[in-house]
């Protein structure tokens, strides 16, 4: 433990432990409170099966009575996306499903509007062309797990599966989800409790209920935005177009960008964007993952899976993304440098991230409950990472 002070505020205490070697870390982790506006966050590294560093501060409730602990959950927003892409990729090493299947032979309905042919493979890439619902939809159907499926299952590609690489926000979780559930015969938050939450004993999962921990984070914005590591071409592209799929794959319907801290999401299924995370959690995903024997996933799979499936300017998040099955590879932009070439993972909005890096065995899980305008990492994640690779 050491004690800060940071300027304005009250004295703050900063909690949990770094390996010898790696105790510049504590002042990093404090410079975020400091100086960038963390009021509650966590971050961890997991290396050999070992948690070398878990850090932890701050508060969880916006009101800053409830302590902010090591298995405080928060929403993570798209770092859920690689929790459910492990999930299915488990499936795909069991022989349950297979990536260049069509979807339409596990699920019938998905065969609609077009998407005959398209393949998991296609929606863990994010060429499927299914980026968002085309007709307006009621804000309550993201609440109701069996309706957004079928609407999923029901909604016409915004171009030709497979023509051009395009980010699904919100709709990649109920794809892959609802593929999940038909293929396996099983819920999804029973995959995710038998395959993944309790061999790797995780805190969170999907939505914000009948986990581990019950400890849950408010996550509000940045009382000041912090400058930003890339233009905000996103914004740009949903302004120039109000019915394109850019501002349609994020705002329809309303409720999926302000939500995020009612009973109603928390206790949704909305596997691509309400997993409720410690930082730990996605240290010890990541770190399974960055070891040469993975406990959760073949060697032959992971390597599959994070082979480049798919480089081009995005056309939903407007910059240069590679992508794997259901993870981004790491980039020369710092926003997206999972450490080595190798690494590989998934940021979250608002700054959150989690990655592995098979270069150095490390998993690593940043989470904070203040929100940047960042849709990759941000200059906290990025100044924590950057320092603890001058360790490594």
């Amino acid at each position: 433990m050491r004690l800060v002070f940071v300027a304005g505020q009250v004295s703050m205490e900063i909690y949990g432990h770094c390996a010898p070697g790696f105790e510049a870390l504590y002042d990093c982790f404090a410079d975020n409170f400091r100086h960038h506006g963390d009021t509650g966050a966590a971050f961890a590294v997991r290396q050999d099966g070992e948690t070398i560093v878990s850090l932890w501060a701050g508060f969880a409730d916006r009101a800053g009575e409830v302590p902010y602990t090591e298995d405080t959950l928060a929403n993570v927003f798209s770092c859920s996306k690689g929790v459910l892409a492990l999930l299915t990729l488990q499936q795909v090493a069991a022989g349950r499903i297979e990536l260049d299947r069509p979807v339409a032979d596990y699920w019938p309905e998905f065969a609609a509007a077009g998407k005959q042919a398209v393949t998991p493979r296609q929606l863990l890439c994010h060429r499927s062309g299914v980026v968002a619902f085309r007709e307006r939809m009621e804000d309550a159907v993201i609440y109701d797990w069996e309706r957004s499926c079928a609407a999923v299952a029901s909604t016409e590609p915004w171009w030709s599966p497979g023509s051009r690489q395009g980010y699904s926000p919100f709709l990649y979780g109920w794809a892959l989800g609802g593929l999940l559930e038909r293929a396996c015969g099983e819920s999804l938050r029973t995959l995710y409790r038998q395959s993944l939450a309790e061999p790797l004993e995780l805190h969170g999962g999907f939505g914000g209920v009948n986990h581990l921990s019950d400890r849950l984070a408010d996550v509000v914005p940045l009382k000041q935005p912090l400058p930003e590591l890339r233009q905000n071409a996103v914004g740009r592209a949903m302004k120039s177009d109000r019915e394109g799929p850019v501002a349609r794959a994020f705002t329809n319907p309303m409720s999926l960008m302000m939500s995020s801290n009612s009973e109603q999401w928390r206790g949704a299924l909305i596997p691509a964007a309400n997993g409720h995370f410690s930082a730990l959690d996605l240290a010890t995903i990541y770190g399974d993952l960055a070891g040469e024997e993975p406990a959760m996933l073949p060697r032959e799979v992971l390597s599959e899976a994070v082979r480049q499936q798919s480089c081009e300017r995005d056309t939903v998040l407007q910059a240069e993304i590679s992508f794997g099955c259901g993870y981004i590879r790491s980039g020369s932009a710092a926003d997206l440098r999972f450490g080595s070439e190798r690494g590989f993972g998934h940021p979250g909005a608002g700054g959150s991230v989690g990655f592995a890096d098979p270069e150095t065995g490390i998993g690593v899980g940043y989470v904070t409950s203040r929100l940047g305008q960042s849709l990759f990492m941000d200059r906290r994640a990025v100044a924590l990472v950057d320092l603890l690779y001058t360790f490594l």
